[in-house]
């Protein structure tokens, strides 16, 4: 099931970059994407999956394709267009740290390493935080994080991999520790975002953007704490981090429907057309098997991780693919952005695509994307 869900995807992904050479997948709200520039904070996942697509069939179609994709990204970070945000490591990670990865492009590191520089203009050294929106100083938003950054500070652990310069790691640390201690709750459940004083970081409240109230588990943001804290743990081998990232995975568990899928918050009332969020399994599903790979055969937690993936990437295959719709363009549906904006609230995600083929990726040969270097 696993390789027939591939095989569709690598054929789709193919038949889109035919379709639209040089453009980008935009969400909608029509079952379908809209093809245009660079120019959102997503962009990167289709050039992941491009990527995912080289490495599973040495196609030099994929790995041509993907190089032209990147120097849009090298433009874009040139000009700096569209980057006043955190999600620098969404968007450089799966494209430039991926064409070193996998074909050891010089051009690839070099655009990687200037992205974390850039990353690092919004680290705020007076609160110890990475912004997540908006201009320094910004009355809104100056003193906000959100739990989505523990996805992007893997860019500054590698940059300090690579260069041995401190300042990245000491912004990463300082950043998830921040995220540990006052994004994740008591019960491992996730604020989606946390306010905290500009001037010297003191910890004001806890919110939500997307989720369905402040207080609320918008199932994506704890789909990323379980995948973010588990990185954190690869780079720096925190037990705090490992611990963190195992809670937040047993807590998504512990909270799904029957059939393994999260609706898009574990605290909305269900009723007759309530939203999914098939996103945020595919992405709790790499966090999982991210998880597992640092725990040994038998141990309880990796059984209950494993049982967990199994089933969740199994009703998306069967239930939520487009595996038997060969003209659609997504790989899976009922996906959603942002539910209470009325920001495609039930279409094709790019990033639940990505991770989706990410998790089949690891399910089957054991390649596990773009956010770290392979050992």
């Amino acid at each position: 099931m696993w390789e027939q869900a591939i095989r569709d995807a690598v054929e789709k992904t193919r038949r889109n970059l035919e379709r639209h050479p040089m453009k980008f997948p935009h969400i909608t709200q029509e079952q379908r994407y809209e093809w245009g520039e660079s120019t959102d904070w997503i962009e990167g996942f289709y050039t992941g999956m491009v990527w995912l697509c080289y490495e599973h069939t040495q196609d030099p179609f994929f790995k041509e394709t993907a190089l032209l994709q990147m120097d849009d990204f090298k433009i874009r970070l040139q000009e700096r267009k569209h980057l006043d945000h955190h999600d620098i490591g969404f968007l450089y990670l799966p494209s430039a740290l991926a064409a070193w990865i996998v074909d050891g492009r010089d051009e690839g590191r070099e655009l990687a390493l200037k992205a974390a520089d850039h990353l690092m203009l919004r680290f705020r050294e007076g609160g110890q935080y990475i912004q997540a929106w908006g201009p320094k100083g910004d009355e809104k938003n100056g003193g906000r994080i959100i739990i989505d950054c523990m996805m992007n500070i893997p860019l500054l652990y590698w940059a300090h991999q690579q260069t041995g310069e401190e300042r990245y790691f000491n912004a990463a640390i300082a950043h998830a520790e921040k995220s540990r201690r006052y994004l994740m709750r008591g019960d491992d459940s996730s604020y989606h975002t946390f306010y905290f004083d500009q001037s010297d970081g003191t910890p004001l409240r806890g919110g939500t953007h997307q989720g369905y109230h402040d207080g609320s588990t918008w199932t994506r943001g704890q789909a990323w704490a379980i995948y973010g804290f588990a990185l954190s743990y690869r780079y720096t081998r925190n037990p705090l981090y490992l611990e963190t990232a195992k809670r937040a995975a047993r807590y998504f568990i512990q909270h799904l429907p029957e059939d393994h899928v999260a609706y898009w918050d574990f605290d909305v009332p269900i009723e007759p057309g309530t939203p999914r969020d098939s996103s945020a399994s595919a992405i709790a599903a790499c966090g999982m098997l991210e998880i597992m790979e640092f725990l040994a055969e038998g141990d309880a937690d990796r059984v209950l991780l494993n049982e967990a993936v199994q089933k969740s990437m199994s009703s998306l295959v069967r239930s939520y693919s487009t595996m038997h719709e060969p003209e659609e363009e997504g790989l899976i549906k009922h996906g959603s952005y942002y539910v209470r904006g009325g920001m495609g609230p039930d279409d094709y995600m790019v990033w639940g695509d990505y991770y989706y083929l990410e998790a089949l990726m690891r399910l089957t040969s054991g390649i596990p994307g773009y956010w770290y270097e392979r050992e």
